[in-house]
């Protein structure tokens, strides 16, 4: 058999080609759409695509009608992001539908019609916890919403100025006294008419205005924790803090509601997540007397249990235990997701540096109100309040309670925490401590709870 010689030349192709394969680079995988959640709330709405890597985003308003374009890269459109379609219920207050399609190669395209014109912000979330890479579209209306006008379009805000002090009883109207003059009026004989005419009219005298006793409507924050995309601590048996937390603020609010001039603002009222620092806006913005902020503790062993009170600390935490407790519930930002870049820097501020003495001491007065009718019926995870730095409690001027109304982590209480009757006892229990509390420090001289 003859054998061609091989020169130089081939072999220095050869090589070539093979170093080529190896340099060149090989398509890039398309990204995996792993969820997608949808989350309408009155404040905005959130949707949410969970990844397998980080996506990158582009977006744009469409007017007439209004609609928001969003472009995203290194992706193919699969089922589980075509099922974002049918996650849009009728009452989502800002998108009235939205169309997802293949608009090129690795290039899928999402249109939300919308109801209204809104302020998107579409950012990306490092993985945390649970979660793998996140995209994030947060639909906000144009003209933020006022808690205060929400409140008065629901009927839950009356002016300070025209509040009733209070709710009495009005006596039962007297039965006219009897005429002694009626018997002979009519046995006297029919009389002569005289017309009006004859008779120059006499006004009667104007009565007295009598200016009704005027006082102050007290406001109260109840703070239902976590929601939305943070689901909060999850116990064995599936139960979710956060709609543990919200159900009691709900029955805490309609306690609340039946006493006379007092009145409530809840931070969310709905399975939405809201920024920390936002809540305790929107608890400043309605000039809250009280800020309440209702959790279910959780520990990394199951045998923890009780119920606990705690309030700000600017020395530090009072325990090890407080200390991991309020590191934990800081981190709600990072779970449910904050778009940093829209941070207000000002109010971060604010929530770091202005903490009181003053509030800090009333905050005292009123956690070891709500603490004792708690303990009333309830096991005690700390016999004295507890003092931390939740970021939560930093408003420099409502005094700011945190509750941890039992170990979610524990089963036995777990159970309690989804008992109807046991929600109701917490509720009625933080209802009485408030009332203590004011009994002892009304918040001006003329307010009054009955």
């Amino acid at each position: 058999m003859t054998t061609k010689p091989v020169n130089r030349r081939t072999i220095l192709k050869a090589g070539g080609t093979l170093l080529l394969s190896v340099l060149s680079p090989l398509p890039a995988a398309a990204a995996q759409i792993l969820a997608v959640r949808v989350w309408p709330a009155a404040d905005y709405t959130r949707v949410t695509l969970e990844n397998d890597s980080d996506l990158k985003a582009s977006h744009f308003i469409v007017p007439d009608p209004d609609r928001l374009v969003v472009d995203i890269e290194g992706l193919v459109l699969n089922p589980t992001l075509k099922s974002l379609v049918a996650k849009i219920e009728s009452e989502d207050p800002y998108i009235r539908q939205v169309r997802v399609g293949q608009n090129r190669p690795n290039v899928v395209r999402l249109v939300f019609d919308l109801k209204e014109e809104i302020k998107p912000q579409v950012f990306t979330l490092e993985p945390v916890g649970a979660y793998k890479h996140r995209l994030i579209f947060d639909l906000y209306p144009v003209a933020p919403v006022d808690p205060i006008a929400q409140m008065i379009e629901k009927g839950e805000w009356m002016r300070d100025d025209l509040a009733p002090a209070g709710r009495p009883e009005l006596p039962a109207a007297a039965a006219p006294p009897a005429d002694p003059l009626a018997k002979q009026k009519s046995e006297m004989p029919a009389m002569a008419v005289v017309t009006p005419e004859a008779v120059a009219p006499v006004k009667p005298a104007a009565p007295k205005a009598v200016k009704p006793e005027v006082v102050r409507m007290v406001t109260v924050a109840l703070d239902p924790g976590h929601g939305g995309e943070d689901p909060g601590a999850i116990g064995a048996a599936g139960t979710r803090e956060k709609d543990i937390v919200l159900a009691i603020a709900k029955r805490l609010k309609f306690k609340i509601e039946e006493q006379p001039n007092m009145r409530v603002m809840l931070t969310r009222d709905g399975d939405y997540f809201v920024p920390l620092g936002t809540r305790v806006e929107k608890a400043r913005k309605v000039q809250a007397d009280l800020f309440v902020s209702i959790h279910a503790d959780a520990f990394m062993k199951p045998s923890a249990r009780g119920s606990s009170v705690f309030v700000l600390s600017e020395r530090g935490a009072t325990s090890s235990a407080a200390r991991w407790l309020a590191n934990k519930e800081n981190l709600a930002d990072s779970i449910g997701g904050v778009n940093m870049k829209s941070h207000d820097l000002q109010l971060a501020s604010v929530l770091l540096d202005l903490s009181t003495t003053a509030q800090i001491n009333d905050s005292m007065k009123l956690g070891k109100a709500v603490l004792s009718e708690i303990g009333g019926f309830a096991r005690l995870h700390k016999a004295s309040v507890e003092q931390a730095g939740f970021a939560v409690l930093k408003a420099p001027d409502i005094p700011s309670i945190l509750i941890e109304t039992a170990f979610i982590s524990n089963p036995e209480e777990e159970a309690k925490l989804r008992d109807n009757g046991y929600q109701d006892q917490i509720a009625s229990a933080i209802m009485k401590g408030i009332k203590n509390y004011f009994a002892k420090n009304p918040p001006m001289a003329k307010s009054r709870i009955s």
